[in-house]
């Protein structure tokens, strides 16, 4: 379950860097959860419903990195990578998602609900004559078939007209969540608006030419396609060149224990980041770590494995000259303004974690430079298909045990 917190850990590096760079609300107030905000005494940072203020040394310019790291070689790195790659199965289901994203609509005007249309109803549910919450919804599209209601919710709609209204009666099941519904009776009185049926266009000239890209032909559009792909495999490739060639780095150089107020900011990053991904499948964070195997010791190593990580890249951009200065976060925060809801640049300063902000400008530096002066050597993907299907048949079954079991802690500690 390493595997798993490291990966926790690595958004927890862009999340704590990234620390609000959310879009503003119609409110005013920044969105992005977790917004750190620079004072005069420190970094305050939200932290779930706990307001936690960070010392200087949370963030590498408030250290000399030299008193922490002795950098060993960083030039040169040997790390071995999966070329880039958009397969023709890739391209097609591509393809066929956009498709699916432009269904073509067609009214029903003649017929009643069928198996496949989409009826746009409004319901109300009640249990011995009493309407119970969550049981009401106005002008919803329901796919008939779909399964998306509880049994005999949608069969009991087939061959209802259009502005009829008609009772169905259904029982929930005894393993629904809510309890207070579970194995009851129920009839919900229904009416059917409108119907509709969706089906899948075909790829043709005049389709694309109302689709991204700018096409007039298919031809044309499916190498746009590919080569929107192709760009996203490369960054994904360079992405894990530099993830991999840093790990080497922080193997080969030799640390002081970092300081702990710098451990503490990633410490709350990586569990604030693991709060959001077990909110993602329904479970609070205490079961979702037990379902998965995680530790408060698994989460304290990486956190100090990534306050290395900053510290080695700033003994990097220290020795290479990659330091960033304060005019160009101004230049970049002017430019990136206006795409986050801001008019005034100021206005936008005071929402962000300005020292995060520019440690990750620092690293997205330091990153490119180790890139550059790496030694890669890509092999094809049918080269390391085997070894590939091995470690994503582990990390399905690391991934199921977790959904199986978490339901089951979560249980235990209500």
């Amino acid at each position: 379950m390493r595997k798993f917190i490291a990966t926790i850990a690595v958004l927890a590096l862009s999340a704590s860097v990234l620390a609000g760079c959310g879009k503003k609300a119609d409110n005013g107030e920044s969105t992005q959860a977790g917004t750190e905000n620079s004072t005069e005494t420190g970094t305050q940072a939200e932290n779930g419903t706990e307001t936690v203020e960070y010392g200087d040394d949370a963030y590498v310019d408030g250290i000399n990195v030299a008193d922490y790291v002795t950098l060993g070689e960083y030039k040169g790195i040997e790390v071995t990578a999966t070329a880039p790659e958009v397969s023709d199965e890739y391209l097609q289901s591509y393809i066929d998602y956009v498709l699916q994203s432009n269904m073509v609509t067609t009214d029903i005007t003649d017929r009643a609900v069928q198996n496949g249309d989409f009826a746009n109803i409004d319901y109300e549910g009640k249990i011995d004559g009493v309407a119970f919450d969550g049981g009401t919804a106005q002008g919803y599209d329901l796919e008939i078939g779909s399964g998306s209601f509880i049994p005999g919710f949608e069969d009991g709609l087939i061959g209802a007209e259009i502005g009829e209204t008609r009772d169905v009666k259904v029982t929930f099941p005894e393993s629904y969540p809510g309890a207070d519904v579970a194995g009851k009776d129920a009839v919900f009185t229904v009416t059917v608006n409108s119907i509709h049926t969706e089906t899948i266009p075909e790829l043709t000239d005049e389709l694309v030419k109302g689709l991204e890209g700018n096409c007039s032909t298919v031809e044309e559009y499916r190498q746009y396609a590919y080569d929107l792909l192709m760009e996203d495999e490369q960054s994904t490739h360079d992405s894990n060149v530099q993830m991999d060639v840093l790990a080497k780095i922080v193997e080969g150089s030799e640390f002081k224990e970092p300081p702990a107020e710098m451990v503490k900011r990633y410490y709350d990053r990586i569990k604030a980041n693991m709060s959001s991904y077990a909110a993602m499948y329904g479970y609070d964070l205490e079961s979702f770590m037990a379902a998965t195997g995680s530790s408060e010791e698994q989460l304290q190593e990486s956190a100090e494995q990534a306050s290395k990580e900053i510290i080695a890249m700033k003994a990097i951009a220290d020795a290479e000259n990659l330091n960033v200065t304060d005019e160009e976060v101004d230049a970049e925060l002017a430019k990136n303004a206006g795409d986050y809801g801001y008019d005034d640049v100021e206005e936008y300063k005071k929402a962000l974690d300005l020292k995060g902000y520019k440690e990750y400008m620092m690293t997205e530096k330091v990153l490119t430079f180790l890139f550059d002066n790496a030694s890669v050597t890509d092999t094809q993907p049918e080269e390391t298909a085997s070894e590939e299907t091995t470690q994503t048949a582990e990390t399905e079954t690391e991934t199921a045990a977790a959904g199986e079991t978490a339901s089951e802690t979560q249980t235990e500690t209500e």
